[in-house]
């Protein structure tokens, strides 16, 4: 089973006096592009929950993102009270007649009127974080599991079109290889020269053999066939299939030099682009 790099995973958790909001999502992408945000009193935390999410995720570029709701009575900033008396008695001292509400509208508003304390990692709190975040993973490892799902049936029908056009294409190879025989044969008949026959049909057989397909048809079953195993590994394996997808382009590419035939490189041309839809697919599996 293959799972896809594309996914979107979301958990919250509400806790006395906050909220715990995680949210991760991936695309596509050659390795892990992990990008992290959370609130700076987590940061010391930061290191062990990478290494979390980078062996559950794997490849894919992934981003994180950790947000903490107040809901309580608690805040983190406090009104900064010695700094806005020092305002509000500097401003008196210009204008004595000021009505003290207004002073202090314009007090708070003023540089360091508050000031934020950092908390300390409170660690029944963390360990309530660390059980929404493996939520959100399992919720994001669910939807990559579907979008694999959707992906195996595409490229099983991708696979199933290029075996079909393949067994097109050498329904073909008799009308081919008899139209080259005559066609040669038609040549030496408007030179009107005298010609070996037992030497002519030497010839013509290494000339047909340049031009066969079996082993390049031989080759791409065999690719065809180890792509749909591949497909049925318990291993991430996108990269692997990658790999298969280019060798069963070479083979294509050959066919396609030695049809030599109109209806048979329109087929070589379909099993291209079955080809191309699967290349385009595999940049997403895992």
């Amino acid at each position: 089973m293959i799972l896809s790099m594309t996914g979107f995973g979301k958990a919250t958790k509400q806790l006395p006096n906050k909220k715990i909001n995680v949210e991760i999502k991936s695309l596509n992408s050659k390795g892990l592009d992990l990008n992290m945000r959370m609130p700076s009193v987590y940061r010391e935390m930061e290191l062990s929950l990478r290494n979390d999410i980078s062996q559950k995720l794997e490849r894919g570029k992934v981003d994180f993102s950790l947000y903490i709701e107040v809901t309580g009575e608690e805040t983190t900033a406090k009104v900064n009270t010695p700094v806005i008396k020092s305002y509000i008695n500097q401003m008196k001292a210009i204008l004595p007649e000021a009505d003290a509400t207004e002073l202090m509208k314009m007090a708070v508003r003023m540089p360091d009127a508050l000031k934020t304390e950092r908390d300390e990692i409170d660690e029944n709190e963390w360990s309530e974080i660390v059980l929404v975040v493996n939520e959100a993973l399992e919720n994001i490892q669910t939807f990559r599991k579907d979008e694999g799902k959707s992906l195996e049936k595409e490229f099983q029908l991708r696979i199933a079109n290029i075996r079909l056009y393949m067994e097109q294409a050498l329904l073909l190879d008799p009308e081919r290889v008899k139209n080259i025989k005559e066609r040669l044969q038609t040549a030496i008949e408007e030179l009107k020269v005298t010609v070996d026959e037992n030497r002519f049909e030497q010839e013509l057989i290494y000339y047909l053999e340049k031009l066969d397909i079996t082993e390049e048809k031989v080759r791409l079953t065999n690719h065809l066939d180890y792509f749909l195993q591949t497909l049925n590994g318990k291993e991430a394996n996108g990269r692997k299939l990658g790999f298969i997808t280019q060798e069963m382009g070479r083979e294509i590419n050959t066919m396609g030099s030695k049809s030599n035939h109109a209806e048979m490189q329109k087929l070589v041309v379909m099993m291209k682009d079955e080809l191309e839809k699967i290349k385009e697919q595999v940049l997403n599996v895992l």
